[in-house]
């Protein structure tokens, strides 16, 4: 090896490669939690020890010069290895106390978990739990959360997961929307009714369908990517809502309608990452959650 080579300082490094994922410096810093003048020092200091430009600034963003598009990729690749050093290392502690980090879903987060992460605090006060909440995939590669409630399996293969048969979701709607719309006595009675839905109209209505909800496109006026703001659309009288039902138990301004509908099947996958899971911290909180969410019953997948 030839050690004096690696020449650069790898916070120049990470200030370049933030720059470059995230469009700006400005957002750069953000993301790592410094100062703006900061960061920029950092990325020109990097730029003098390689003796070339890696941005051009567009307006209030930048753009990574060929030079800084080549260089990219190997940061890239030395971030992940990083992030591999910090899995494996924090795999090994057998301390208790310490934080988790724990990515779900607005719903599940606004909903159900709070009253979960009660109990492990009654029983586990020494871990400081953080809630990364978002509806899209937390990259456990990359320690964007340290365990996952994913409603989709997931495929790496580094990652170990436990599926959850959490139960089943319903069609819900609330007491004005009744008292306009009529109490549908039946699957057929739902066509022309309006739904409020949670992906495009164009997705979810052939989902629904698959149901044996006689559901279009048409028939999904309202939308959102946030669960809990298309909930209190529902709790609003606006449409009628498929929502799961330990949620909606907590919810007693909305009513269960079409009791012949049978529901669809909601499972989750509690997700972390392979070297992690061996952390005695992290296991706690794995298992805790597993234990919450499902009770007997919960198969290893």
């Amino acid at each position: 090896m030839n050690w004096s080579a690696i020449a650069f300082d790898w916070n120049q490094a990470r200030a370049f490669l933030a720059a470059a994922e995230e469009g700006s410096y400005s957002a750069a810093a953000r993301a790592l939690g410094l100062a703006q003048p900061t960061l920029g020092r950092q990325i020109a200091a990097l730029e003098r020890s390689l003796g070339v430009a890696l941005f051009e600034r567009i307006g209030r963003g930048v753009v990574l010069t060929p030079a800084g598009a080549d260089l990219r990729a190997h940061v890239r690749a030395m971030a992940d290895a990083a992030a591999r050093v910090a899995l494996v290392a924090a795999g090994q502690a057998e301390d208790v106390a310490g934080s988790v980090s724990l990515s779900a879903s607005d719903a599940m987060a606004a909903y159900v978990l709070p009253e979960i992460v009660d109990g492990l605090r009654r029983r586990q006060p020494e871990i400081h739990l953080r809630l990364v909440v978002t509806n899209a995939l937390s990259d456990l590669l990359r320690r964007e959360a340290d365990i996952a409630l994913r409603h989709v399996r997931p495929r790496e293969p580094d990652l170990v997961a436990r599926r959850i048969d959490a139960g089943r979701a319903y069609l819900y709607a609330a007491p004005s929307f009744l008292a306009r719309h009529g109490l549908p006595a039946d699957v057929a009675a739902l066509r022309g009714l309006p739904f409020v839905g949670l992906i495009d109209p164009d997705r979810m209505a052939p989902l629904l369908q698959g149901h044996g909800l006689p559901v279009t496109a048409a028939d999904i006026p309202l939308t959102s990517d946030s669960s809990v703001a298309g909930w209190e659309m529902v709790r609003r009288g606006l449409g009628i809502g498929l929502m799961f039902e330990r949620i909606a138990r907590m919810t007693p301004d909305v009513a269960r309608i079409v009791p012949g509908f049978a529901g669809v099947p909601v499972a989750l996958w509690l997700t972390t990452h392979r070297d992690l899971h061996r952390s005695r911290r992290i296991r706690l909180v794995f298992d805790h959650l597993a234990e919450a969410l499902s009770g007997p019953g919960a198969a290893p997948d």
